[in-house]
């Protein structure tokens, strides 16, 4: 592990965010981090970065935890492996298990949305000696998303992930226009994206082979489709589900896990009004929400500080 005296300054607020770098088997990962306590890893979605949780940060940190929010592999600062089978879930997963471990951590508390919950799913049931609790945000559980795939108006939704099956094609069409799919993508957050959020996903996808990267991630998840399947097994830690109602890609019956699959479901937390972009929508509900989740991981002082 390797770290930077660099500090950046939070959007939110003053809180600074200390930054890293984490040597994970054959990639290195890009982090920021805040504050101290019970680690808290965020993983972040596509097509995003460390950046999606800017709204989480301060206040997890304000709230007693040490927060760790790194860009996964082919993202932003992270490795960008060229080969589609490197962002297979059993390989994203090692990488969380990885980073905790390097941070000096021996296990986390574990939040992911969208495809950083397909992450966080994979990591709590490949490794569940690392995730205490898991936090999942408008993430569909792998079953429940195949199942929700027999259905024509979800698979109409997700249509891009087949388009992203082709060869060459879907790299050039992301970055026509200065980057006007992904932008789109992100359309229906509210309060909008500012210019100034825009400018730094920008920056972030323009990193070399960011385009291809990102892309690879549902080239793999649709090669691995059987396989994936075959190695589901039962989630042992407490689990929360965050969902916003409006979310465009995926419909609200996805929400729910089987009890089979996650037995230690805590609930399914709705909220009517919020986007795909949850956490952006709802900012402070989703972050509170996280801390009263995790609050049995704080110290009992620490706890007391925070409900005061």
């Amino acid at each position: 592990m390797s770290s930077s005296s660099t500090r950046q300054s939070a959007p939110e607020g003053p809180t600074e965010l200390r930054e890293g770098y984490a040597e994970v088997g054959d990639v290195r990962l890009h982090y920021v981090e805040a504050g101290d306590g019970p680690v808290v890893v965020l993983l972040h979605g596509f097509p995003e970065f460390w950046f999606s949780w800017r709204l989480q940060i301060a206040p997890l940190a304000a709230a007693g935890f040490r927060v760790v929010a790194p860009d996964l592999r082919g993202y932003n600062l992270s490795s960008r492996p060229a080969d589609v089978e490197a962002y297979a879930a059993d390989r994203l997963a090692a990488d969380v298990r990885g980073l905790i471990r390097e941070i000096g951590a021996e296990s986390a508390l574990l939040v992911g949305h969208h495809w950083g919950g397909t992450v966080a799913w994979a990591t709590a049931m490949n490794h569940p000696e690392v995730v205490d609790r898991l936090a999942l945000l408008n993430a569909a559980h792998p079953r429940r998303l195949q199942q929700g795939l027999r259905n024509p108006n979800q698979l109409r939704k997700l249509w891009y992930f087949f388009f992203f099956q082709l060869p060459g094609v879907p790299e050039r069409i992301v970055r026509a226009g200065h980057w006007r799919f992904f932008r789109r993508y992100q359309r229906d957050a509210r309060p909008p994206y500012t210019p100034e959020d825009i400018e730094r996903y920008v920056e972030s996808w323009s990193q070399p082979g960011a385009e291809a990267a990102i892309i690879n991630y549902y080239r793999a998840a649709v090669r691995q489709s059987k396989q994936a399947q075959a190695q589901l097994r039962p989630i042992s830690a407490p689990t929360l589900v965050i969902w916003g109602q409006r979310d465009r890609y995926l419909g609200p019956k996805l929400a729910e896990p089987d009890r089979e699959d996650v037995p230690n479901l805590d609930r399914v937390e709705r909220l009517p009004d919020a986007s795909h972009w949850v956490h952006h929508d709802e900012p402070e509900r989703v972050t509170q929400l996280l801390i009263d989740f995790f609050a049995p991981a704080r110290p009992t002082q620490n706890r007391q500080t925070a409900t005061t």
